[in-house]
């Protein structure tokens, strides 16, 4: 009995110690995932971008057709690498519409006529606010959304090719 008392805060401070280096090796989950999932979509509205592109406000979303808000930005280096995946999703079907993060015209023109243009419409959010009210923090970041303008799904960082799949048949399993 006495030896175990005498060894009994050595089998505690490793366990202790255990217990901290597992916690070091996990790999942390530092996504930031919106609350609005499965909540109505924030009322907004935003002025056009582009002279040949209209705006985008929040009453597009209540139109009884499911569709994907894509929150990007022509300086964001994984919206160039997202942009195949987009045109594919347009290929399919699906209704993009687009906000764009603290961006120019000139720099948005520059922008699609390198990686395509899936966008119906590029709202201009300058000040990232309809960004923050949709719970995004960065860029890629997309929304499905239902035809009553419901969050159906939130896609943080860019879509890759084998997602496209999948979110075309969430799009359609929400018509």
């Amino acid at each position: 009995m006495k030896g175990l008392k005498l060894w009994l805060p050595l089998v505690a401070f490793v366990a202790v110690l255990g217990i901290i280096a597992s916690a070091l090796y996990r790999p942390a989950d530092r996504t930031v995932y919106s609350a609005l999932v499965g909540k109505p979509l924030p009322a907004f509205e935003t002025p056009p971008l582009l002279p040949d592109k209209p705006g985008l406000a929040s009453a597009a979303f209540h139109d009884g057709k499911p569709k994907l808000l894509n929150i990007f930005a022509s300086w964001c280096v994984p919206c160039v690498a997202e942009a195949p995946q987009l045109m594919a999703l347009k290929a399919a079907g699906v209704t993009i519409e687009g906000v764009a993060i603290r961006d120019t015209p000139q720099a948005m023109r520059d922008f699609l006529a390198r990686a395509g243009d899936p966008y119906a419409a590029i709202g201009d959010d300058k000040a990232s606010a309809v960004q923050l009210s949709l719970g995004s923090s960065g860029v890629p970041e997309s929304f499905l959304i239902d035809g009553d303008g419901t969050i159906l799904l939130q896609h943080v960082g860019d879509i890759r090719a084998d997602e496209v799949p999948g979110i075309v048949a969430k799009l359609r399993a929400a018509r």
